[in-house]
């Protein structure tokens, strides 16, 4: 058994030797009963979370108005959840307050019957009063209950519908597909960016990413989020996302995303970026990855005519390995077009990596001790070394340092 499920059922063994009815929830259950490894396991009892508190030395409040609490294990996290029904909900986010429940109960308000269902690993049974175990074996995306109500309840439910379809190749039940069509107008604002973000996100982690955006499209959820995209056709849609599901393992979300906009320009994939609240890191990378799109995108008779410094400085940029497999998946010929670069990098080993190191061939201190004072010159003639050390092969620092007091900079 794996150390964390081995954890996990520690502390259902402890509330269950404490009195309270515990089990294993959500999407471990689901996975188990796929056969697939899952280590995201969440725990529901019907303990109250201060009794929760009382029976474990340490633990963390996350949600405790919504009966949540984090139990830690050995050093393992678990979000254990009390047994709830909830009141009602105004916002399609957060009910405006919960009820004690019998699992049964619970499982009513829950998303997807494949993921409604609790199981307990001591004695092994699973609990189903959703017919879950049922849609697993038909393969389908059925929404528990009323899919109007789950979907009222919570909006980014109608996206999760459409990660779930897309990442087990589960078609969409038809009243919980209509149900996504009526609704998906009233994604935007009820959900925040953040979450929604959070949700390409993980559908990007797994295969069919660009079946998922299809998908988002005909729904109208896509257009809800996107507005320059209401009046796209869906076919143009899929001839944008073509290239998606080629691209490398571990391609960073907005690149991806990115597809679905093949004008952009930087200011305009500036502005998707703060709209979509990435992090810093993948406004870094869509940075570089937009440069060397324009820069593939060039002739080859101006490709020919670049400075060595300047594909030297490409290839240092910790984004140039992702990018360029990206790149490649766009090509008639990925293979052709990367041992191209491959080469021309190999050429260029030595001077990407002092780029890389931050390590010149030409330092501050050398400078300064020819009588030339800190500040913005000293940091144009460190650039102007660095461009003739690579474009001339001129690497020893006294020879370098004679180049340069030729140049006009000096």
């Amino acid at each position: 058994m794996p150390e964390k499920r081995k954890n996990a059922t520690a502390v259902v063994q402890k509330l269950q030797d404490a009195g309270f009815t515990s089990y294993f929830t959500g999407g471990w259950v689901r996975d188990f009963l796929m056969q697939r490894p899952s280590d995201d396991i969440d725990i529901a009892t019907d303990a109250t979370v201060s009794e929760v508190q009382n029976l474990f030395s340490k633990t963390i409040p996350v949600g405790v108005a919504f009966g949540i609490v984090i139990v830690v294990e050995e050093g393992y996290h678990f979000e254990v959840a009390s047994f709830r029904k909830d009141r009602g909900y105004i916002d399609g986010r957060r009910p405006t307050g919960i009820d004690p429940a019998a699992p049964k109960e619970d499982a009513q308000r829950r998303d997807f019957t494949i993921n409604g269902m609790f199981y307990d690993p001591i004695t092994e049974t699973i609990y189903d009063y959703v017919e879950g175990q049922e849609d697993l074996q038909k393969g389908i995306i059925r929404a528990i209950g009323n899919p109007d109500e789950r979907f009222f309840e919570d909006r980014l439910r109608m996206m999760r519908a459409v990660r779930y379809s897309t990442r087990f190749g589960f078609p969409i039940e038809e009243e919980t597909l209509n149900a996504i069509r009526g609704h998906a107008q009233d994604l935007i604002p009820a959900v925040a960016m953040e979450r929604i973000w959070q949700e390409f996100k993980k559908m990007s982690q797994f295969a069919h990413f660009d079946t998922g955006l299809i998908l988002l499209h005909e729904l109208g959820l896509l257009p809800t989020i996107f507005s320059e995209l209401k009046n796209i056709p869906l076919r143009e849609i899929q001839r944008r996302v073509r290239h998606i599901e080629k691209f490398p393992e571990g391609s960073p979300t907005f690149g991806e995303l990115l597809e679905l906009f093949p004008k952009h320009d930087l200011d305009q994939v500036s502005v998707l970026s703060d709209y979509l609240k990435v992090s810093n890191k993948e406004k870094a990378f869509i940075k570089f990855y937009h440069h060397a799109g324009t820069l593939f995108n060039m002739p080859d008779e101006w490709l020919q005519k670049l400075e060595k410094i300047e594909w030297a400085q490409f290839y240092a940029d910790p984004h140039s390995e992702i990018g360029l497999k990206m790149i490649a998946a766009k090509q008639k010929k990925p293979s052709a077009f990367l041992e191209r670069e491959q080469k021309r990098q190999e050429l260029l080993q030595k001077h990407i990596e002092r780029i890389r190191t931050k390590n010149p061939y030409l330092r501050a201190e050398q400078l300064i001790q020819e009588g030339i004072e800190p500040g913005e010159k000293l940091g144009d003639l460190l650039e102007e070394a660095m461009r003739i050390a690579v474009n001339d092969e001129i690497t020893d620092p006294k020879e370098l340092l004679a180049r340069l007091k030729k140049s006009p900079i000096w």
